[in-house]
């Protein structure tokens, strides 16, 4: 049996891929991850100086480059693949992470929250996967797949209650992303697209910093490991999706950490 190239294993010199979502949080996190493994990163966000800020940071570590759009909107979308087809001509790795949530109680729960997520966490995601095919496809291949990563979330596994504020339509939008994972996972498998999800626990954010600062030794003693993630573990995970090593991993939920 021949030895392993490990460095290969994880190597994505000369891949391509865009993180929504990227200018902060988990994307951010994901972002670096892929830029020191060697992939030219796009992140986009809304915000435009935000996104540019984020670019110039993740740059020490690799090629990134901002493009600033909206992806909840029909327009903000088109823009975005329309700029991207500017400077490239294909695209290996789509990592689906831009999202929102919104805390309130059960009685006073608007319905424009359930809009509103359930258009930004889950139909933007549906819509910008499927626009974004044809790129995918462009150097996709039986033994080196593109990839599509879908960041849900580990309240889509179970109800939490430890932060005391209900998140229904968060959750629920979340359930959908890993469903959603799960069907296009049947249909893009046979044009060399690999389909995965990530649900994450608790790790530092801008979305998760109120609530680690008010309750987090309750988190901490709701995990099985007693502490929240760390930036280089949601590294790791994107890096092992998108290379060779996560090549035949497909239709699956990677959960780091229930809590």
């Amino acid at each position: 049996m021949s030895s392993l190239n490990i460095q290969h294993l994880f190597n994505l010199t000369g891949k391509v891929a865009l993180i929504t979502g990227g200018s902060r949080g988990i994307g951010f996190m994901m972002a670096q991850g892929l830029l020191e493994a060697g992939a030219r990163v796009y992140i986009t966000a809304r915000k435009a100086d935000a996104c540019q800020q984020a670019a110039q940071e993740l740059s020490q570590f690799g090629e990134c480059i901002a493009i600033a759009s909206d992806i909840s909107l029909e327009t903000g979308r088109e823009q975005l693949i329309a700029c991207l087809q500017q400077k490239e001509s294909s695209l290996d790795i789509l990592i689906n992470n831009a999202g929102a949530s919104w805390g309130a109680s059960f009685e006073d729960y608007p319905t424009s929250a359930f809009d509103k997520l359930m258009n930004l966490n889950v139909t933007s995601m549906f819509a910008l996967t499927r626009d974004l095919i044809p790129m995918l496809q462009k150097r996709a291949q039986l033994d080196s797949p593109s990839r599509v990563i879908n960041v849900g979330s580990i309240d889509a596994l179970h109800v939490s209650t430890a932060h005391g504020t209900s998140t229904i339509a968060y959750s629920a939008s979340k359930a959908a992303v890993q469903q959603l994972t799960k069907v296009l996972a049947v249909d893009l498998g046979p044009k060399h697209i690999t389909v995965n999800a990530v649900a994450p626990g608790l790790f530092p954010s801008q979305m998760t910093a109120h609530g680690i600062k008010e309750h987090c030794e309750v988190f901490e003693k709701n995990s099985l490991l007693g502490r929240i993630g760390q930036p280089q573990e949601m590294a790791g995970i994107a890096v092992y999706l998108s290379s060779r090593a996560g090549a035949y991993t497909h239709g699956t939920i990677v959960n780091p950490l229930h809590v």
